[in-house]
């Protein structure tokens, strides 16, 4: 159907792609990750997402430095994320109105945040951004250095983090207190474990996973802001969570088929086909709702997800 190269040039500009809107994803899903161990849905990083990446657009606009919008997005996320903590953990109130409430709110702050700090004047103007990866030789290799070596810095960092936090999660005190708190509660409690201090302290690790995403989508990925940036990507990041049956490695191999499917679209392009884009576009969407609908990994979703206690 297609010749040599062309099939080449298709399958190269496909998984470089995929790889690249997996990023922001699998960083997300990171943070969600450890949120929903501890017993925690936070729906609200869809609207967290969204202000990290403004802040982090303002932050190296004012700056100059994206290290510095960057970090800002972390700390914002977390502390944006406080409150959610608060609700879900103190409060008790449901998470997922709370969430949907955040998350609307926080779509109508970031428009108004953006529209008063740009003035009159708020056009499409680019921040600086991390650099790619450049190591001599290997970024020159076919195939390999397209594919893996073209990403930005911040692509590397999450799949460190990646491993870092499955290395918490399952090697480390705190993130035994994090499953056995989302496991069992009363257990965990009965045993010393302050429960309401875990899911703080899950609760905010989502935040700035989030915040930080946003600030990936801006500094690595386009370079500017706008209202629509993130467009469900913070509920995507959940759906992974699902697929990747709530374990930072498994999240991104999960991470790199919602990438797939986002980057179709993009590389079918080279090709004349009559395939509607819209089509192509939902693809991201429809995976989300088979994953959030229960038939993928409902059975090793932990214990006590959404159970409020009240016992701290």
């Amino acid at each position: 159907m297609f010749d040599d190269t062309a099939l080449m040039a298709f399958l190269v500009t496909w998984m470089a792609a995929s790889l690249r809107f997996a990023g922001p994803l699998l960083m997300a899903a990171l943070g969600e990750t450890f949120a929903e161990r501890a017993g925690v849905l936070n729906v609200g990083i869809e609207g967290t997402f969204l202000i990290g990446a403004l802040v982090a657009f303002l932050a190296t606009q004012t700056s100059g430095m994206p290290t510095v919008g960057f970090l800002a997005a972390l700390g914002v996320g977390a502390l944006a994320n406080l409150f959610l903590a608060w609700m879900y953990v103190t409060v008790g109130a449901n998470q997922v109105v709370v969430g949907i409430v955040f998350n609307i709110f926080a779509i109508g702050a970031a428009s108004y945040g953006y529209q008063l700090a740009a003035g009159e004047a708020a056009t499409a103007e680019l921040v600086p951004m991390f650099p790619k990866l450049d190591i001599p030789v290997l970024s020159d290799v076919p195939v390999i250095g397209q594919v893996l070596l073209s990403h930005s810095v911040l692509f590397y960092l999450t799949l460190a983090l990646m491993v870092l936090a499955d290395l918490v999660l399952f090697r480390t005190r705190f993130g035994l207190n994090i499953r056995a708190v989302g496991e069992n509660p009363h257990a965990a409690a009965n045993a010393g474990i302050s429960v309401s201090r875990i899911r703080y302290q899950a609760v905010l690790l989502s935040g700035a996973a989030a915040g930080g995403a946003g600030a990936y989508l801006v500094l690595a990925e386009v370079g500017l802001f706008r209202d629509t940036i993130v467009a469900g990507q913070g509920f995507i990041a959940m759906a992974i969570v699902i697929f990747g049956r709530w374990r930072p490695l498994y999240a991104a191999f999960a991470a790199m088929a919602f990438g797939a499917a986002q980057a179709l679209q993009l590389s079918l392009q080279l090709f004349e086909m009559n395939i509607p884009p819209q089509l192509l576009l939902s693809l991201p969407y429809v995976l989300t709702i088979v994953a959030v609908s229960g038939l993928i990994g409902r059975a090793n979703q932990p214990g006590a997800l959404m159970q409020h206690y009240k016992g701290d």
